[in-house]
């Protein structure tokens, strides 16, 4: 196999999906009237930002994500939806280092990525109109491979999780009706809302299969508007963003293994609409999710107990707002020791929340990272 020959091994057919338009707008965009915390009166704890990224319009920034360096060194690293590059800070103060990529589907180029991860040194960029995930190595941001491109139509998020023998990538594809690209297709074809890959390999030699897709077809479990999601491992635990407000934004929890476990979190606690995910892992189990509502004036972040799934609180920062993506680092330096939570701010940069500003401000118990 040559390098960066798409990576797939598996081909699966998407039953009547027609390949979309590509548009500038996203399908969660569906408020005649942007929601304002202002009027909502949701009850929260303001929590002062660290600090937030200089503006940059143009770029649309959508996901962050965090390395670090074996020098201890942190960089944030975000998307930049309509540059098609990648934005590249200093992860303690938020200077921006540089950018990385540019317009286009060759190695290294990106067309309107949105979601982001880092695992191990291996940097996971899904870009919606490339149909694709593009995997680059840190800290040269070396474009390995990228997979997908026969299978995705419209996706968003990713969560990748390392497994003994490579990775397991989980990407929510938020194909639309071919009728109306504003209006999910029928309950019946949601049953390819989510596609899983097995990814394996090392150096410049890497392969991925599609092991299949899932998604639940019935009116509860159903994930009508597809992006964010999230999985706890521990805990046998996959939580989806429903981010369709007519049906009701909340949070699915699945198993790991694709199936609806017939409870939703946060039904009637989201008021806006439920976003970007991020996980607080704690000793012996314990911890808290951290989700963004996507008020425009500015974003509130609910947390729920990782194991009971119960409400916690919410915050809100000083000036954050309209937050798609989030990430969360939990490992400890002498700027941020207890770690350090990112929030996109209204499409144009990224806040940082000290966890112990967060801890404090909700009288949450001590979290020792596990």
């Amino acid at each position: 196999m040559k390098p960066f020959a798409p990576l797939l091994l598996a081909a699966f057919a998407l039953g009547g999906c027609a390949t979309p338009t590509p548009t500038d707008h996203e399908p969660d965009e569906v408020f005649e009237q942007d929601p304002l915390l202002s009027e909502a009166r949701v009850p929260h704890v303001v929590v002062a930002e660290t600090f937030v990224t200089g503006a940059l319009p143009r770029e649309n920034v959508d996901s962050p994500t965090a390395w670090r360096a074996p020098d201890g060194t942190r960089w944030l690293i975000a998307t930049a939806k309509d540059t098609h590059r990648l934005l590249v800070y200093a992860g303690d103060d938020g200077r921006l280092l540089r950018t990385v990529g540019g317009p286009g589907a060759g190695p290294g180029q990106f067309d309107r990525p949105n979601g982001i991860a880092v695992v191990d040194d291996l940097l996971w960029v899904v870009e919606r109109d490339n149909r694709r995930v593009q995997l680059l190595r840190l800290p040269d941001f070396t474009p390995l491979a990228t997979f997908g491109e026969q299978e995705l139509v419209q996706p968003y998020g990713l969560w990748v999780r390392p497994l003994e023998d490579g990775y397991e990538v989980l990407v929510s594809d938020n194909y639309m009706s071919p009728q109306d690209e504003d209006v999910p297709p029928p309950l019946a074809e949601l049953d390819r809302r989510f596609k899983r890959y097995r990814v394996t390999g090392g150096g410049t030699d890497w392969h991925a299969r599609l092991l299949g897709t899932f998604g639940a077809t019935d009116p509860a479990g159903a994930i009508r508007i597809a992006e964010s999601l999230f999985g706890d491992p521990e805990h046998d635990r996959l939580l989806l963003a429903e981010e369709d407000v007519a049906s009701g934004t909340r949070l699915r929890e699945y198993g790991l293994d694709g199936r609806y476990r017939g409870r939703d979190v946060g039904a009637g606690v989201f008021r806006a609409q439920a976003e970007g995910m991020a996980l607080a892992r704690c000793a012996g189990g314990t911890g808290y999710w951290i989700v963004s509502d996507q008020f425009k004036d500015r974003t509130v972040f609910h947390l729920f107990d990782r194991v009971s799934l119960g409400h916690l609180g919410a915050f809100a920062g000083e000036r954050t707002a309209n937050t798609d993506g989030v990430w969360l680092d939990q490992s400890g330096d002498a700027r941020f020791p207890q770690g350090v939570f990112y929030a996109v701010d209204d499409d144009q940069a990224v806040a940082a929340f000290d966890l112990r500003d967060v801890a404090s401000a909700l009288s949450l118990p001590a979290c020792e990272a596990r």
